[in-house]
């Protein structure tokens, strides 16, 4: 029935397209944060995740709220799918779409996707670009110079397991500016 602690002041900042870093316990609602902002926008929000089935979750999710305006791009689909999905984001007819960090490593995708008007640009599980998270991976170290070399208007980052030492490393890997700092928990 209502927002829940920090979801408010992360939604209006990245609607408003301000940069934000989310730190929220599992199960708290990070996700909220930048789907419902990406809905209320007429661009394109790109969330990059690092999980499969996370991402086919969150997908089925929001195609039963907002159906055909959310799609995925993952290594388990055909390339047609695939295909279809960048080009439905590139013309404009999807509002959310989904896609690994390995993906950035791939100049035909970044052609492509370089066509949509991106406005957010989302780092779930974001404590992976940080050396000190527990869960680093090198493939989200690019992801900052993609973002900005696509246009977004602003990065969202999310993860629930930040300390501050690694949010500092979060904000900082990610050239985030003047972010939003939401924390709540982790």
């Amino acid at each position: 029935p209502g927002f829940r602690p920090g979801q408010r002041e992360a939604v209006e900042a990245a609607r408003a397209g301000r940069d934000v870093l989310v730190v929220m316990p599992t199960g708290s609602g990070k996700s909220l944060c930048y789907q419902l902002p990406a809905l209320m926008r007429r661009d394109l929000t790109l969330v990059v995740s690092p999980l499969v089935s996370l991402m086919q979750d969150q997908v089925q999710a929001l195609e039963r709220v907002a159906p055909g305006r959310v799609a995925l791009v993952n290594a388990q689909q055909d390339s047609a799918t695939n295909r279809r999905a960048v080009e439905q984001a590139a013309a404009g007819h999807v509002r959310l779409l989904y896609v690994a960090p390995e993906r950035f490593a791939s100049p035909g995708f970044l052609e492509k996707i370089r066509r949509a008007r991106i406005g957010l640009f989302v780092v779930d599980e974001a404590h992976c670009v940080s050396q000190w998270g527990h869960d680093f991976r090198p493939d989200y170290f690019r992801l900052a110079d993609a973002a900005r070399w696509l246009g977004a208007r602003a990065i969202v980052a999310s993860t629930a397991t930040a300390t501050p030492q690694v949010a500092v490393d979060i904000e900082r890997r990610l050239g985030l500016r003047d972010p939003l700092r939401v924390t709540t928990g982790f």
